[in-house]
């Protein structure tokens, strides 16, 4: 779905509909290829000790599916990512727990000054899990083309 700067009002909320079930790989793998030795995020033994009983999933994971999921409707015409805010983790995320995405258009301003016709649109991301409940939030900036000339919305 293209979805331009005209197409971003503020006060427009989104339900994203794909969801993303968090694997043992995901999180592993990640945590593997960052250097990532936590060993809350990939030590059973060690996490089986913690008030959480087992490992929970890294950060970085959540946010790379959160924002994936939202950017199918929020990031098909981007140009570029502006920006990254206010990161909150609320919640654990465990291996096996299905997240899903919702979004909120907070603000869309015009930029002129670009070689392209462009605006940036500022979103607030939240992630679920499969019980609604709210385990992730941020705010995203990005760069978004306005409308080619002659199209239809």
């Amino acid at each position: 779905m293209a979805a331009y700067f005209e197409d971003f009002s503020p006060g427009t909320m989104m339900r994203h509909p794909r969801g993303k079930t968090v694997s043992e790989l995901d999180n592993v793998l990640l945590c593997n290829l960052m250097l990532n030795t936590a060993d809350g995020h990939f030590n059973a033994d060690s996490a089986s000790r913690t008030s959480f009983g087992r490992p929970m999933v890294f950060g970085g994971v959540i946010t790379a599916l959160v924002v994936g999921l939202a950017s199918e409707d929020t990031a098909e015409e981007a140009l570029a990512e502006l920006a990254l805010d206010s990161v909150r983790f609320r919640r654990p995320v465990f291996h096996g727990d299905t997240l899903y995405a919702v979004t909120e258009v907070l603000e869309a301003s015009p930029r002129g000054e670009l070689a392209q016709p462009a605006g940036e649109v500022r979103f607030h991301h939240w992630g679920l899990n499969q019980t609604g409940e709210i385990v992730f939030e941020c705010e995203r900036t990005v760069l978004v083309a306005k409308r080619p000339t002659g199209t239809q919305p």
